[in-house]
């Protein structure tokens, strides 16, 4: 009893010592030296990229980026804006590019007359771009993508 006492103490003082130790060395949160308790302040929003016949994929298996605004467009359980344009029955008179047919299979690989539920929710693959700077360095390259 004593012994499991003494080791427990002592587990104690080198977790605490421990932990002085690492941020002795300057290190901080990436929220510097704000607390949790205040408020952040308001990050600037950049205007998103509109570009007329879309942006070039950086891979042959990329989805395409969306080269509009979508600030006013809604993907609920009840609506999705987007088919308003890329639907298959919209994405003539609207001159847009119709939503692919990949989107319209099962994960069974069955075709379905309506689209998957797994592919509803537009931005989760699909997003808008804003002409900022990379946040990191980024060297990817992907192979040339050539349009059919």
């Amino acid at each position: 009893m004593k012994n499991a006492l003494i080791v427990t103490i002592t587990g104690l003082f080198l977790t605490a010592a421990m932990s002085s130790i690492a941020f002795a060395d300057g290190t901080t949160s990436l929220r510097g030296a704000r607390d949790l308790d205040k408020l952040s302040r308001m990050f600037e929003t950049k205007k998103q990229l509109k570009k007329k016949g879309g942006i070039e994929r950086a891979f042959k298996a990329a989805p395409p980026q969306i080269p509009h605004d979508i600030s006013k467009d809604r993907v609920t359980l009840q609506e999705n804006t987007c088919l308003k344009c890329h639907s298959a029955a919209n994405y003539k008179r609207e001159k847009a590019p119709k939503v692919g047919d990949s989107h319209f299979k099962s994960r069974d690989g069955k075709t379905l007359k309506k689209l998957s539920s797994r592919r509803y929710f537009c931005r989760q693959c699909h997003v808008p771009q804003v002409d900022a700077e990379p946040l990191v360095e980024n060297v990817f390259k992907g192979l040339p993508y050539e349009k059919k």
